[in-house]
């Protein structure tokens, strides 16, 4: 099966990530696109498995097989979780409901690690452009103060909201490069000690529930198996018999 069949056919979520997600699109901003699908478990008898992920086949978009996902989730992957924490959902199935409805499962105290490991990779970006260039980035200054304000939120409040609301307007003045260097790292500073607070006494649980999800994911692929397709008699003898046969 092809990497854009698997995506046309078989996708159970999609959504829209970036700018416009996070309610700092402007005109001209791109619209990426992000998924799920189920790779059909027949698939997965074969020596050569289906693939992790699939990029395309629209520009900007890019999928992930539904255990990788999972996998990415539980370790508090920031662009995973906020991929399932998108105020714009495209397409949704039954599973992809399901999978949606297992938010909170994935959340943990994990998420502090995580996320300021990867701010601190964008931030090492960030001055290397200054002391190369004498300043940033401006708009990859501005998406990392929108993480460290998702991050603390999140430790704070145990949810995940990634639209900036009311924030737009002060971030959008970072992306124009009308507040000064000096000023934005002092936001940045404020905002990671405060992550840092919070992660103390966060709601969120020390684990995510990997059972649920690893139940939900056995679920998913059972359904799979049983559904009608073109590995029927093998399907129906695997299954139907629970396990193959004795001859």
């Amino acid at each position: 099966m092809r990497p854009e069949s698997l995506v046309g056919d078989h996708t159970i979520y999609a959504c829209v990530m970036g700018s416009r997600a996070f309610g700092l699109a402007t005109e001209g901003s791109d619209t990426d696109l992000r998924g799920v699908f189920l790779a059909p478990t027949p698939l997965f008898w074969r020596f050569e498995k289906p693939p992790t992920h699939v990029e395309g086949p629209a520009e900007e978009q890019f999928s992930w097989e539904l255990e990788r996902f999972c996998q990415l989730a539980l370790r508090a992957n920031p662009n995973i979780l906020e991929c399932l924490h998108s105020p714009l959902v495209e397409y949704a199935d039954d599973t992809g409901r399901e999978l949606l409805s297992l938010r909170g499962a994935f959340l943990s105290r994990r998420v502090h690690e995580t996320f300021t490991r990867y701010a601190h990779g964008q931030r090492r970006k960030l001055d290397a452009d200054v002391r190369t260039h004498g300043a940033p980035r401006w708009k990859h200054a501005m998406h990392l103060l929108r993480l460290l304000t998702s991050a603390r939120d999140l430790l704070r409040t145990g949810s995940l909201t990634i639209d900036v609301g009311e924030g737009r307007e002060a971030l959008l003045a970072v992306k124009r490069g009308e507040v000064p260097w000096p000023e934005v790292e002092s936001w940045m500073a404020r905002l990671s000690e405060e992550g840092d607070r919070a992660a103390r006494r966060s709601p969120l649980p020390e684990e995510p529930d990997r059972r649920r999800v690893e139940d939900f994911l056995f679920r998913a692929r059972r359904a799979s198996a049983l559904q009608a397709g073109p590995y029927d008699e093998v399907v129906q003898g695997v299954v139907g018999r629970g396990g193959l046969g004795q001859g």
